[in-house]
């Protein structure tokens, strides 16, 4: 089905983020997104009220999409959402109305699995940024996910390795808990990693067999590690903590990069695309470009808005999808946890 003028709306709503975006083929018009700044007095995401949140902000999200892209309603060929993973009850919303305005405008609806997404963001058209070519190697890293996907086309795709426990981001979040910085804790880490010494202190890496991930040992690890410490100078965190970010993040770069280099030697493909909410770190982003001459890959890092949830991404494989006909009807349900 090739059409050169194809409009795609795109609606996000898998955890505390409200997105709308809209596409015309592979170019983003508009992509935008509502943050819940309420969770961040909990510590973390509140699902009951994430929900809710995203029933208040999905109607004005959506009507700035269209107004910042310039497009009515009835130019629209197809609307796409995120059917999972995520939470049950923010998915509802986003699927609820994504249901609801297919059937008022007569349009095909599109259902994303939002970690595809996340790797095929990288096929947005963006000016200055190359997409890579199939089959390639995507590490997905997120607060729910840590996964190395091999790609072999758009609708193809194998986990050959992933987390036996916690995700990467959950690492980075708890790790800054436990040095009583506020949440999210992930970027704060990666601001005073910056200004620290990466080499300070050393944690031990996990010992898990193939390309598989654990980051719970290591989680422990800085727990006790601080409490140690603390006990010995009670004002250890205050006066080491750019270094103890620094020894934190590059241990858990160094996690990831050994299974990259593993999974590059076991499967022969160079081509390494990152993608999903911890793929914003710096550090890791930096990493990633110096493997480039360090092992002769090619690596492809996403524009900063593609990487934390968002709209965009849920709309290129919406529009890969419209090409091919992939469209569901109003049965189709919300998954929290869905098969990859």
């Amino acid at each position: 089905m090739q059409n050169s003028e194809v409009f795609i709306l795109a609606i996000e709503s898998s955890c505390d983020d409200t997105a709308a975006a809209v596409l015309h083929n592979d170019k983003v018009l508009s992509n935008v997104v509502a943050n819940q700044l309420i969770h961040n007095q909990y510590g973390g995401v509140v699902p009951e009220l994430a929900s809710r949140a995203h029933q208040q902000n999905i109607v004005p999200v959506i009507d700035a999409a269209l107004r910042k892209a310039n497009i009515q309603k009835d130019q629209l060929n197809a609307i796409a959402f995120t059917q999972g993973p995520g939470l049950m009850g923010s998915l509802l919303v986003g699927s609820s109305f994504s249901k609801s305005l297919s059937l008022a405008l007569n349009i095909p609806l599109i259902a994303v699995n939002h970690m595809h997404a996340h790797i095929l963001a990288h096929f947005i058209d963006e000016e200055g940024y190359d997409k890579p070519e199939f089959p390639f190697l995507a590490l997905t890293i997120s607060g729910g996910h840590t996964q190395i996907v091999k790609v072999n086309s758009f609708f193809d795709m194998e986990i050959i390795g992933e987390t036996t426990d916690d995700a990467v981001g959950e690492a980075f979040d708890k790790s800054a808990k436990i040095l009583g910085l506020p949440y999210p804790g992930g970027p704060l880490i990666d601001k005073y990693a910056k200004e620290g010494n990466p080499k300070a202190f050393s944690f031990t890496k996990p010992k898990v067999p193939g390309l598989d991930f654990s980051f719970s040992g290591l989680k422990t690890a800085i727990l006790y590690f601080i409490q140690k410490n603390r006990q010995e100078n009670p004002n250890f965190i205050e006066e080491n903590l750019n270094d103890i970010c620094a020894s934190i993040q590059h241990t858990i770069i160094e996690i990831l990069m050994d299974k990259l280099k593993l999974a590059v030697k076991e499967t022969g493909i160079k081509q390494i695309a990152i993608g999903g909410g911890v793929s914003a770190n710096s550090g890791i982003r930096t990493t990633l470009k110096e493997s480039e001459a360090k092992y002769g890959w090619k690596t492809f890092i996403p524009k900063f808005e593609y990487t934390t949830d968002n709209a965009a991404m849920i709309g290129i494989v919406g529009y890969q999808k419209y090409l091919s006909k992939r469209f569901e009807t109003s049965a189709v349900v919300s998954k929290a946890r869905i098969e990859f």
